[in-house]
């Protein structure tokens, strides 16, 4: 009767429900519950706990990654957030040309790679999985020359969704080369200085079929507008934050046919007259986003009102409705 009346431990329950706990474990808690017994090392190596891996909030050298992908990763490893010392008077090394390569032979499922504070100068771009199609790249140094499809014949990552922050090297150049692979439908970048009009107007015609695009405190100005509402048809969200795009850049955006979700936070130029104007053309809008523009309260009422089938968001609730004329 006291052994029925006994509470369960963990070793009762079954592998199913231990793997649903330890996946929430941190890669090197995990790690370590493997020496407990035989069984939770067996568990420990189960491909479900291997899927998705950050190591972002943790500092780690290139030898305890080799060790993780030859014991843990093979075959399992979906996504993979690393984080180097760029910044760190204690500099090591965390990835290699061969790591890249070993990764790219040893998980043929990584489709998702987030790289942090890392130096990529020494690195070809041929050197990265070619089964990657999401690409996120954070306060990282990168080559000049790069995101080219090599000349010889080999494989080569068909990048999807690329994500650009802080990344000063990031140029016109980088962004013609990484456009005219015809595969963006995702494209991310913020506080990049050396994007310009320029580069937004020779990567245009090959961002046709771009669904997302985020320009966020970069050099871009009212000529970029023109180029992306020629070519972009197929966008469905639109991040601009800019305090440089006036209302005859903002024109240039009416009419974009798909165009869902429209962000112009920062953009302090901007007219309220404009900013109906341009979202009443916009048949399939559903959400704005005005948050950090400095009008009053009952001019967001006014757009609001103009925009009945769109949610308008702003900073400064709007309580006062018999301030609308």
């Amino acid at each position: 009767m006291m052994a029925a009346l006994s509470p369960p431990t963990l070793s009762s329950l079954p592998d199913s429900l231990l793997l649903q706990i330890v996946v929430w474990l941190p890669p090197r808690d995990r790690v370590g519950v493997a020496r407990v017994c035989k069984r939770w090392r067996r568990l420990v190596r189960d491909s479900f706990l291997w899927r998705h891996v950050d190591l972002s909030s943790c500092r780690i050298s290139s030898k305890i990654l080799w060790h993780l992908l030859r014991n843990y990763f093979q075959g399992s490893l979906w996504t993979l957030k690393l984080q180097g010392s760029l910044f760190s008077f204690r500099k090591q090394e965390v990835l290699t040309s061969a790591l890249l390569q070993a990764l790219g032979k040893r998980c043929p499922k990584l489709h998702q790679l987030s790289l942090m504070e890392l130096d990529l100068r020494s690195f070809q771009y041929g050197c990265m999985p070619s089964s990657l199609t999401t690409l996120e790249l954070r306060c990282c140094e990168i080559p000049f020359v790069w995101f080219q499809v090599p000349e010889t014949p080999c494989t080569f990552p068909r990048i999807q969704q690329l994500s650009i922050w802080n990344v000063p090297a990031f140029s016109n150049q980088h962004l013609l080369n990484i456009a005219t692979q015809g595969t963006l439908k995702t494209l991310i970048l913020s506080e990049v200085y050396r994007i310009t009009d320029v580069g937004i107007q020779a990567a245009g015609p090959h961002l046709k079929d771009l669904q997302h695009l985020a320009l966020c405190h970069c050099s871009i100005g009212d000529s970029a507008m023109h180029f992306i509402g020629r070519h972009m048809k197929q966008l469905h969200r639109l991040d601009l934050r800019s305090n440089s795009l006036t209302d005859a850049g903002l024109l240039c955006l009416s009419g974009l046919p798909n165009l869902g979700i429209l962000c112009l936070r920062d953009c302090s130029q901007l007219s309220p007259e404009t900013i109906l104007i341009v979202c009443q053309s916009l048949p399939s809008l559903k959400h704005l986003d005005l948050s950090r523009i400095d009008f009053e309260d009952k001019i967001f009422q006014k757009i609001q009102l103009g925009l009945p089938n769109c949610t308008v968001a702003n900073n400064i609730p709007c309580t006062d409705s018999s301030a609308i004329s």
